[in-house]
């Protein structure tokens, strides 16, 4: 008697849409399926071409059945403005409201007006624990909270002072607060970062959490960190070779022309690609306010 043969492994969701997109538009069409997509609880974020415009319905159909979304989005350009607003089109029309939950940190916010980075879920996840309990933190671009929740909830900071100028943002910032247990230790600020009335001197860490360069900002923070001194994480953009030194180096000359003491060295680390030929890096510094 034979042995039995299996099925072998499964293909890849992407694989299985193509695969169906071959048998009606042909092969050769099919292959213009991006692999990519990102997934946000269940809102699905895709960018395919206009080239596939036709069988945009039958795509939508195809990812709601292999992997169960209920809404999917397309991005029709780049993210406009200083509010950081997605330019969405709706492909697969069901709640675009959703949450996504990562390291016990919960996420809600509308997937259609709130830019949300699946490739920062490790950027994201370190900010928590690089706080140490006990800490007082401000987040200078808190958006719906990438970086103040885990600071609240992971690190146990006792106080984060979370700005951003986006009413939507804050909005759910707020509900994220409550429903992660940390509302009475995160303090909101609406406006601008530039102007609004900032804790200074009493910082033990700010996170600049702003791209494509947080670098003008560093003037900013600086007088937020106590005299004793603190960190600063500071994201920014720079070409894909070297990345980490360039962005170092951009890091420490705003702190030189800021008058802080950088306590050993700035170091770089590298997030993700951001476009062709650049890369997003953040920068961890320890400085002093004022010349030593």
């Amino acid at each position: 008697m034979s042995p039995k043969l299996g099925r072998g492994p499964r293909r890849p969701p992407v694989e299985r849409v193509r695969g169906e997109l071959a048998e009606a538009a042909g092969p050769d069409l099919a292959r213009e399926l991006p692999s990519g997509y990102q997934r946000l609880g269940h809102v699905l974020v895709v960018r395919w071409p206009e080239s596939l415009r036709p069988y945009y319905p039958l795509l939508a159909d195809a990812f709601r059945r292999t992997l169960g979304v209920r809404t999917i989005l397309r991005h029709q350009g780049p993210i406009e403005g200083d509010l950081r607003t997605p330019r969405m089109e709706v492909l697969l029309d069901g709640p675009t409201e959703t949450e996504v939950v990562e390291h016990g940190v919960r996420w809600r916010f509308d997937a259609a007006q709130i830019m949300f980075s699946a490739g920062n879920r490790t950027e994201r996840q370190r900010a928590g624990r690089l706080v140490r309990p006990g800490e007082v933190v401000v987040d200078l671009f808190a958006g719906i909270g990438y970086f103040t929740l885990p600071a609240a909830k992971m690190g146990h900071a006792a106080r984060v002072v979370a700005v951003d100028r986006n009413p939507t943002s804050l909005h759910y910032l707020e509900e994220n607060a409550r429903r992660n247990g940390v509302g009475d230790r995160v303090e909101l600020l609406l406006g601008d970062n530039r102007t609004v009335d900032l804790p200074s001197g009493s910082a033990d860490r700010v996170f600049l959490g702003y791209l494509p360069s947080a670098v003008p900002w560093v003037a900013r923070a600086v007088p937020l960190v106590r005299p004793s001194g603190g960190w600063l994480h500071v994201h920014t953009v720079a070409d894909a070779h070297g990345a980490s030194t360039r962005a170092e180096a951009s890091v420490t000359h705003a702190l030189e022309a800021a008058g802080a003491h950088l306590v050993g060295t700035a170091r770089g680390r590298e997030v993700k690609a951001y476009g062709p030929g650049r890369t997003h890096v953040v920068v961890d510094a320890q400085v002093v306010p004022g010349r030593s």
